[in-house]
């Protein structure tokens, strides 16, 4: 998926100027830690810079609106927006976040009168308004936050994607902006109470029993801890509760999103996911809301944006642009930036057949019933490569990834049908950067997508998001969603990838599902257990095989690897080609597999493990 500087040229911006606005904005939306900035890159390439720029806007005003003393707060978002108008008039700005949104709003030809009422609703929130009612907080939470969906309307449909929205569903997307609004008032209600503001319905309060001066004073004096369990919630905890109540029922909204184009409906769900991962953390923080904002784990929050921009990339790939916009900068026609051309074609020919190694070597005739399922590679000795040549343990890598690609081909050869290859562990943190670099190099300097690109094979990654670089990441996800429909060789790439810590992981989930009454801990069997692994169905490894000289399994596939046949070799991984990946077979295929059976013919492979599930089970 496209780096900055990618969707830069996407959207057809190469002047200098606008490309460090565009990267202000951007950098200002992802320092602010909202959804914001993962929900635009939901959308196409060409239109994230313009919703980066709208985005930010509503940060900087808000900000603005949140800070210092009221006749100050008003004075600067007066210049604000003033400047802005001016700014819009000229069609330029010395401002970076004005720029980037002057730019945009005269390159997509988008109304300004969105805009405007989004200003004047965030305006209000200087001078401290509150709102008696439910029906006058929705109204508020409307004005502000339907016209920034607006903008956003408002550009889809100059890229040439309308959004009609029939009547009937109006009331649905009214329920849910508000349920989202609630989200925003309960996570900043202790920056609201900082600054003497009550953004929630005075009337909820009163149902509760309550004032804004007893939220104030709640404030100052909130226990540190929550409750035990089992006691009685405080009036400001049912309050909380009610609210984040609400909110999950106006969530759901199944018809509203059939309703949209498939990809938007992508985007929805995920906000929407995201919104109850949000609600989840509100109500973990209880009364604690009064005193700070909750935080979302970044690997949970992962969790949904990842799938959700695996779909997203596919299904705008079915969109056609119908009426693009024309730039009105300086009075020129030309075309504004559409999704036409902006988005991958999937690829429509056969895939190519395995490069041959350069010896022209082939490969051994094996029995097919004893080649193995799956190949797990531990590729070791890259720096000790390295370090015998006197070169820096970086090249030892790079020359690493050569070995890769031929044994990737090597066994694409020979029909494997399942290959992992141990890449960068948990544990390689601890390497000098430089190092790190190079071992993250195998997946950002294109190696794995030049061996995979024009043959049958599909690429899945294990390991934790934790701590990987932006860019890795995505490589990693547009290769998942590259190759997820072929059918030949599966290679399996372990990034940032420890056992321990998958099982570990394995272990909390079914916690979570006993102590969520979903399951019975009394029925929990191997079969149940492997369904909460990161990649529960990858098949059980064959045969591990590492290199290097080292006799050890390091933490590679422990649940999948119990079984295997283990191989080790002396040669390092930078003098290994497809060869030595043949032999490794020619080996397993001489080894008798008992399975703790007494030898004879067949013995089967063991099942899920004792005791046996219960298909009637709770769980199943």
């Amino acid at each position: 998926m496209p780096r900055p500087r990618s969707v830069h040229r996407a959207a057809a911006i190469d002047d200098p100027r606008l490309v460090e606005a565009y990267d202000a904005c951007r950098t200002a939306i992802r320092r602010a830690g909202g959804t914001e900035y993962r929900t635009a890159q939901l959308m196409p390439p060409a239109l994230r810079p313009a919703l980066w720029a709208i985005y930010a806007a509503g940060r900087v005003l808000d900000d603005i609106a949140d800070t210092g003393e009221p006749t100050g707060r008003g004075a600067l978002f007066d210049a604000w927006t003033t400047a802005f108008h001016e700014d819009l008039r000229r069609g330029d700005s010395a401002d970076p976040v004005r720029r980037a949104l002057v730019h945009t709003m005269r390159t997509w030809d988008l109304p300004t009168d969105g805009l405007s009422a989004a200003f004047a609703a965030t305006r209000a929130d200087i001078d401290g308004r509150t709102h008696p009612t439910w029906q006058a907080w929705s109204t508020y939470s409307q004005a502000v936050n339907t016209s920034f969906f607006a903008q956003g309307a408002a550009l889809l449909a100059a890229a040439g994607l309308y959004l009609p929205l029939r009547l009937r569903y109006l009331e649905a997307a009214r329920q849910w902006v508000d349920a989202l609004s609630i989200i925003d008032n309960l996570e900043d209600l202790a920056e609201d109470l900082a600054q003497g503001r009550i953004t929630m319905p005075m009337e909820i309060l009163a149902d509760h029993a309550l004032t804004a001066a007893d939220l104030a004073s709640a404030a100052r004096s909130a226990p540190r801890n929550r409750a035990p369990n089992g006691a009685t919630d405080t009036p400001v905890e049912a309050l909380i509760g009610r609210l984040a109540a609400q909110a999950r029922t106006w969530l759901v909204q199944p018809d509203l999103f059939r309703e949209l184009p498939p990809a938007l409906a992508v985007v929805a769900r995920a906000v929407t996911d995201i919104g109850r991962l949000r609600l989840d953390r509100i109500e973990r923080t209880g009364i604690e809301l009064l005193r700070r904002k909750p935080r979302l784990p970044r690997t949970a929050t992962w969790r949904i944006f990842l799938p959700a921009r695996l779909k997203a990339h596919v299904a705008w790939k079915f969109l056609t642009p119908i009426a693009p916009a024309h730039s009105r900068q300086e009075g020129t026609t030309s075309r504004a930036p559409t999704l036409a051309g902006l988005l991958p074609a999937p690829r429509s020919d056969a895939p190519a057949p395995p490069r041959p190694h350069s010896s022209g070597t082939r490969p051994p005739t094996w029995p097919a019933h004893r080649l193995p399922r799956h190949v797990a590679v531990v590729m070791d000795g890259n720096g000790r490569w390295a370090t015998d040549r006197g070169l820096p343990r970086t090249e030892g890598h790079r020359a690493g990834g050569k070995s890769m690609q031929d044994v990737v081909h090597g066994a694409l050869e020979v029909g494997l049908r399942h290959l992992t290859l141990y890449a960068f562990s948990t544990e390689n943190w601890r390497r000098r950067p430089e190092e790190i670099d190079g071992l993250l190099a195998l997946v950002r300097d294109d190696m794995v997508e030049e061996t995979v690109l024009d043959h049958d094979i599909r690429v899945r990654w294990a390991g934790s998001v934790e701590g990987l670089p932006q860019d890795v990441l995505e490589k990693l996800v547009r290769l998942e969603h590259g190759t997820g429909e072929r059918t030949g060789l599966t290679l399996t790439l372990c990034i940032n990838y420890g056992g321990r810590i998958e099982l570990t992981q394995a272990a909390a989930s079914l916690a979570r599902a006993a102590a969520a009454g979903r399951i019975d801990p009394a029925h929990i069997c191997e079969r149940m257990f492997a369904a909460h692994l990161a990649l529960p169905d990858l098949p059980d490894v064959d045969l591990l095989w590492r290199t290097g000289g080292e006799r050890r399994t390091s933490n590679l596939l422990p649940w999948h690897a119990a079984y295997a046949e283990l191989h080790f070799s002396d040669t390092r991984w930078p003098d290994v080609d497809r060869r030595d990946l043949w032999q490794a077979i020619t080996t397993y295929t001489d080894r008798a597999r008992n399975f703790g059976a007494v030898p004879g013919p067949a013995a089967p492979r063991p099942a899920a493990g004792q005791p046996a599930c219960d298909a009637d089970a709770p769980g199943h």
